[in-house]
């Protein structure tokens, strides 16, 4: 076959994708795709013209039906062989006997590969080779990523979505019997829990999943699958379960012994994974341990710490109480998940299920933050769940996540979270505790999830001192105190800024604390100071910067009107003559600001920049035109003068909507 051919890649079992040399190439619009679908179930046969319409339009076949055809062709071609001369004979696509044929090797089709993969998955099961089965059940059913021929229309696509549906289905149930058989129904339960979600009028698969759930102790949950597809089967079909649902229903109830299952030919129960290793596509449940380490030097924190001991002791001590879930926010670089590692590690001891950790990226600089079916993958991934077994549809993985932790005393740490969208999926019931580190106060996901907020500040400077002394070593920090409180003013307290410190000072014995300040006390220069090269994860313009860019548009113009007024200290009154915006929308922005830890409250209508954050919000201000950085600052400094002439001193007017606020 020529390499051409062998070169191009279709999948069809979800959205269709395609590829060629490697690389993947746009199928071009619906009805284009259309034509490639049809072409592709029927891969190297000649499809007719005629055939070729009645898939893609059916009953309503315009005039230009043939034209268009031959255009589809052509732009077909310019995808797969965009090489190929105009007047060069196809290799991939090629026209003939009135028709066109699709040339590629049957297993660069998915769907293809599915339906060997089947057969070659019967044929084992036939000849009493089940572990052989198992395998080719578990590529097969792989290869699906939803729904089949999605974004392809015709009614040729919709009728191949239907029986490819249904030879899934089949599968899924034939491997779901198979894996009752060699004893693995503590795997199955789980994993028919979410297809059962998928898929709630399927009766066999409820069957299956009653059966599964019986043999593993869980009775009463077998027996509530019942009552669920009863009224479901009533209230959506007017129609009572079948004879095999009743009659399993009926010998659960009665403890039948024809329900006992097999001796086992799979891993240990859930969570208690044995020595022996996992064949190609099982799934082995595992005990995760993926805290990392502590923080080297953590220090303060007490009131913190205390507050978490107490959420998780309470949580702990009352079993069926709501879970321990918490909130850890603050600054960027005050030590979130080091606090969250400190307190893991501690309580470690009394999660023996294991614990799980995942970085979310929801302010990482350079990087997109992870949604969560892409974190539930990687959760799944982690409890041993294989990638094929890994549901197509993100509610899918939600049930078969919270089906594995049911019962499950699990710590969690989601680190660096975004949005309640992206977290809410991703906490389990049972007793697993969850921690969340987010440099947003998450005050949604407090108010209606229930969870527990514990905020992290900037240090004292006593903890800051014994942090630097920890870092540099007491011998070089005595006899230096006072630069040393002046490096960690300079650093405004956050951790991180100071173990950059540290680390540079580390990196030059020799050098001076003074000297250290001296680069440091240009503030336009400091953040440049306080960076390590090609690490943007310890670069405090970096941190920063992706909290900046995660601000909605009208926030981000505030932040940066801030950053050119230049005080570290502003009411609400102030801000909105800068923006030119009433009190209340000002108010609205400058909370919102608050709420991404970029200001600090102070009073009811006062705020404050954190002096590092400062620095950067005056950076930030170049990128407002120069013109409207001037009127912002004219309209505030009118507004001072009306302020000061109506009033004595520099007090602050609360709820103020003066005139100067509105130009």
């Amino acid at each position: 076959m020529p390499e051409a051919e062998r070169s191009v890649r279709l999948e069809l079992l979800g959205r269709m994708r395609v590829w060629r040399d490697e690389t993947e190439v746009t199928p071009g619009p619906p009805k284009q795709r259309a034509v490639l679908g049809l072409l592709a179930s029927r891969v190297n046969e000649v499809v007719e013209i005629d055939e070729i319409i009645d898939a893609v339009w059916g009953d309503t076949v315009p005039a230009t039906a043939s034209n268009s055809v031959h255009t589809y062709v052509a732009g077909l071609r310019k995808v797969l062989e965009p090489r190929r001369g105009r007047r060069d004979t196809g290799e991939v696509l090629v026209s003939t006997g009135g028709g066109y044929s699709l040339c590629v090797p049957p297993e660069n089709i998915d769907a293809e590969r599915f339906m060997e993969l089947l057969a070659r998955a019967r044929r084992s099961l036939a000849e009493g080779l089940a572990p052989a089965a198992l395998r080719e059940f578990d590529a097969a059913l792989g290869l699906w990523r939803g729904e089949a021929y999605a974004s392809v229309p015709g009614p040729f696509a919709e009728t191949e979505r239907a029986h490819l549906f249904e030879l899934r289905m089949t599968a899924t149930e034939e491997w779901a019997a198979l894996m009752l058989e060699v004893g693995r129904h503590s795997e199955l339960a789980a994993v028919l829990t979410a297809s059962v979600a998928r898929h709630p009028l399927r009766e066999r698969l409820r069957w299956l999943l009653m059966l599964a759930l019986y043999r593993c102790g869980r009775q009463a949950r077998a027996l509530e699958v019942y009552r669920e597809t009863r009224e479901l089967l009533i209230q959506e079909l007017g129609i009572e379960p079948g004879p095999d649902l009743r009659k399993l229903h009926a010998q659960i109830l009665a403890g039948s012994p024809e329900l006992l299952a097999p001796v086992p030919d799979g891993p240990p129960p859930l969570g208690r994974p044995g020595p022996r290793e996992r064949g190609p596509g099982e799934f082995v449940a595992l005990r995760p341990a993926q805290l990392p380490p502590k923080a080297r030097g953590f220090v303060g924190r007490s009131a913190e710490l205390g507050a978490l001991r107490a959420i998780i002791d309470e949580g702990l001590a009352q079993p069926g109480s709501k879970p321990p879930l918490v909130v850890i926010d603050g600054v960027a670089g005050s030590g979130k998940t080091a606090l969250a590692l400190t307190v893991g590690h501690e309580f470690i001891d009394r999660f023996p299920d294991g614990q799980l950790f995942i970085d979310l990226g929801g302010f990482s600089p350079g990087r997109r933050p992870l949604d969560a079916a892409e974190a539930l993958t990687s959760l799944l991934l982690s409890l041993g769940v294989s990638r094929s077994h890994v549901p197509a549809e993100p509610e899918g993985r939600t049930a078969l996540y919270r089906s594995l932790l049911h019962d499950r005393r699990v710590l969690i740490v989601l680190d660096d979270a975004l949005d309640p969208e992206q977290l809410r999926p991703l906490v389990p019931g049972g007793p697993a505790c969850v921690l969340i580190t987010s440099r947003r106060r998450q005050s949604g996901f407090v108010a209606r999830d229930g969870a527990h907020r514990v905020e992290v500040a900037p240090l004292e400077l006593d903890e800051s001192i014994s942090l630097l002394t920890y870092l540099i070593g007491a011998e070089r920090v005595d006899g230096q105190r006072e630069d040393t409180v002046r490096i960690a003013e300079m650093c405004g307290h956050l951790p991180l800024a100071l173990r950059l410190a540290a680390e540079q000072l580390t990196a030059h014995p020799r050098m001076r604390f003074a000297e250290l300040v001296e680069r440091y006390t240009p503030k336009n220069s400091r953040l440049d100071r306080l960076a390590v090269e090609n690490d943007p994860e310890a670069t405090l313009r970096s941190v920063f910067g992706a909290s900046y860019r995660a601000l909605d548009p009208e926030p981000a113009r505030m932040f940066r009107l801030l950053g050119a007024y230049g005080s570290p200290v502003f009411c609400v009154s102030e801000a909105a003559a800068l923006a030119g915006l009433p009190w209340g929308s000002a108010r609205g922005l400058l909370e919102n600001l608050a709420d991404n830890h970029l200001l600090d409250a102070e009073g009811r209508d006062n705020y404050r920049f954190h002096t590092l954050i400062g620095t950067y919000a005056a950076e930030c201000s170049r990128q407002e035109p120069e013109r409207r950085r001037h009127e912002a600052l004219r309209r505030v400094l009118r507004y001072q003068r009306a302020r000061n002439g109506f009033f004595s001193g520099t007090e602050n007017i609360p709820h103020i909507d003066h005139p100067a606020a509105r130009l």
